[in-house]
């Protein structure tokens, strides 16, 4: 028997039923609250007695959730209850483009604008993953009180024409107003039908009525469609040639989603404050582009709800250490491990100057973090945060510093024969990740400590900070047999919390080196004229890594970035790719390593001896994404590196 959801009801155990907010011809949706990561969440069950509507749950569950992008309401989690299916999406408080206009009235060119530039960029992003909407309306555009707009409902896609000659209640209320007229002549719903539809619920957002005018029976705006009858526009201002071009009628002469884009970014922008809200979003959408692990950041082409993963970068060969550890590294490493909080901070990215150097000359000491926190990032010691005793029981073990990016320390664990066969390793992050694959979360103290599956050879686990921000732990094995990597992982988390019980995260022990890159913030290293090298790509469009360690710039539509990373290795050689000249120092490329359309330069910086006594090379890696041939991507890297060479020159001296 079929029971009817209620208030109070849990789903999968885990999301409690609070109240419905919103119903359609596919079910209800429910505000609900998630228990295991304690945050709100939208639930959509399908109709109890409609196989079809959960047939399109399932199939909005696996488009929708390929889609990862500011402007389009994310997919979490799909349940398969038998009696019924949930859809378990991000909760965006906000109402829909529809209701805003309903309620207030039309709005004005600027602001309908706006709200099209960003659905635009959605569906630039949804066409690029291959997945056509079929169902832009006012009724599917969210927008908050910040002016954000997000696309939602993937449910319909090709099943548009049935919906529109289906004779339940509501199934069509809204549809045939904005419907492509090749759908109206039974075609098949395509990337051009959504640029139509999008241009359509604009211009109903502007002129308050359908592009077909006004009627009183849906069979007679699905006529008009057919006719390629549109209304003249009065109200639409700046938007009248962009909202022309997207309601050609013949598709082949519509614009697609890019040049819509472009069309309406051009007539009418989003205001400044919504450009960064947007661009500080960006993150989750080129979440790939900073991987700090392989195979932890994966989606399955099969529908499988929920393989997200801490992010991590694309992994390179393991550091060549010595066989044996000297008694001197010993000491070094347990010395460093165990006095990290008795020095003052050095610098803050926050307080560099205006050549975009730091140190500790300069620094002013910041005020003290709070028990459980980062603090400030520059002065962050992730090492603080390791003990390799603590590991000792998987193997010999011993503390590695300087290795990967400057917010990362590891612990190497040997085997009998003195071989590197696993590591544990310690992220700090700026921004929390969207967790899905979680097996279980809990509360210590003021600190939320995050188990997820294991992926292959690695485990993650994830401590989330009293100021908002994240620890990742991760366990890998490189060999086998080798320890398991979630147990090193749990021990390493709970010495994580142990030391973040009662304090904040310890301060690095000294300032670097005075010619080390540690005291440069990468966002200052390639100016607006410098990023014309790669057109599309806007010096506003910025996103800076934790301690301003790393920093990309993008493309409004993301098909487009140029990022900076300093990191540390033992040294770079033929496996780091084709060696290249850079301003005069010898470097590598590799193209498509961090993903497809992208190149990857590598160019060193110093070679100093670092505190447990092994050489290293402080570089930087700059990368390059846009969908062009390989030769031409790793010149352009080439490029980029080399002006970042003499923007670091003038800012450090070179050894």
């Amino acid at each position: 028997m079929l029971v009817t959801p209620e208030a109070g009801d849990r789903i999968a155990d885990r999301y409690l039923l609070q109240e419905p907010i919103g119903r359609g011809g596919m079910g209800v949706v429910w505000l609900a609250w998630d228990e295991r990561l304690e945050r709100p969440v939208a639930v959509k069950c399908g109709r109890l007695d409609d196989d079809r509507a959960t047939r399109r749950l399932m199939v909005e569950a696996r488009n929708a959730g390929r889609l990862h992008h500011p402007n389009i309401v994310g997919v979490f989690d799909f349940v398969d209850e038998g009696a019924t299916c949930w859809i378990i999406m991000e909760y965006v408080p906000s109402r829909s483009l529809a209701q805003i206009v309903t309620e207030s009235g039309p709005l004005t060119p600027e602001e309908a604008g706006s709200i099209g530039c960003q659905i635009a960029a959605a569906l630039v992003k949804s066409h690029h993953a291959g997945v056509v909407h079929g169902d832009v309306t006012p009724e599917n555009i969210l927008v908050t009180d910040e002016g954000i707009a997000r696309l939602t409902d993937f449910g319909i896609s090709r099943a548009l024409w049935s919906d529109v000659t289906h004779s339940a209640p509501g199934s069509v209320r809204g549809k045939p107003r904005y419907l492509a007229p090749e759908l109206a002549k039974g075609q098949s719903a395509s990337e051009k039908s959504d640029v139509f539809s999008l241009g359509a619920s604009l211009f109903a957002a502007v002129e308050g009525r359908s592009p077909y005018g006004e009627a009183e029976h849906l069979m007679a705006y699905l006529a008009r469609a057919v006719e390629g009858h549109i209304e003249p526009m009065h109200r639409a201002g700046p938007l009248d040639g962009p909202l022309t071009e997207l309601l050609e009628v013949e598709p082949r002469r519509r614009p697609d989603a890019a040049r819509a884009h472009q069309l309406l970014t051009r007539a009418a922008p989003p205001p400044p404050y919504i450009q960064e809200q947007l661009h500080n979003g960006r993150t989750g959408d080129r979440i790939s582009r900073t991987l700090r692990l392989p195979g932890l950041l994966r989606r399955s082409q099969d529908f499988t709800p929920f393989m997200l993963q801490p992010p991590q970068p694309p992994v390179r060969r393991r550091r060549r250490h010595p066989l044996a550890i000297t008694a001197v590294a010993l000491v070094a490493a347990g010395a460093i491990t165990a006095g990290l909080a008795v020095f003052g901070p050095w610098a803050s990215k926050d307080e560099a100057d205006k050549g975009g150097r730091t140190g500790a000359a300069d620094a002013k000491p910041s005020a003290t973090a709070q028990a459980g926190a980062i603090g400030d990032e520059r002065t962050a010691d992730p090492c603080g945060l390791l003990d390799a005793a603590s590991l000792s029981r998987f193997g010999d073990t011993a503390l590695d510093p300087d290795y990967g990016e400057i917010d990362r320390c590891d612990v190497l664990v040997r085997n009998n024969s003195g071989d590197d066969n696993a590591e544990v390793q310690v992220n700090l992050d700026s921004d929390r990740d969207d967790f899905d694959d979680v097996l279980s979360s809990r509360l210590v103290g003021g600190l939320t400590v995050v188990t997820l599956k294991r992926d292959g050879e690695a485990c993650a686990r994830a401590v989330l900070t009293a100021d908002g921000k994240q620890v990742r732990v991760i366990g890998k094995q490189f060999d086998t047999p080798s320890p398991d990597p979630c147990e090193m992982a749990d021990a390493a988390t709970d010495h994580v919390v142990g030391v973040l019980a009662g304090s904040p995260v310890p301060r690095r022990p000294s300032a670097p080196a005075t010619d080390s890159l540690a005291r440069l913030d990468t966002c200052t290293l390639l100016d607006a004229t410098e990023l014309e090298r790669l057109p599309g790509v806007e010096a506003d469009n910025r996103d800076r890594g934790f301690g301003s360690w790393d920093c990309d710039w993008s493309s409004d539509d993301g098909d487009r970035a140029v990022e900076i990373q300093f990191s540390r290795d033992n040294s770079l050689d033929a496996d780091d790719g084709t060696p290249v000249d850079v301003a005069g120092t010898k470097s590598y490329f590799i193209a498509d390593e961090a993903e497809d359309d992208s190149c990857t330069v590598r160019t060193p910086h110093r070679t100093y001896t670092d505190s447990v006594g092994d050489r290293t090379t402080e570089l930087f890696q700059l990368t390059v994404y846009a969908p062009q041939p390989s030769k031409q991507l790793c010149d352009t890297a080439t490029e980029f590196a080399a002006v970042v060479v003499g923007n670091i020159a003038r800012r450090l001296p070179r050894t």
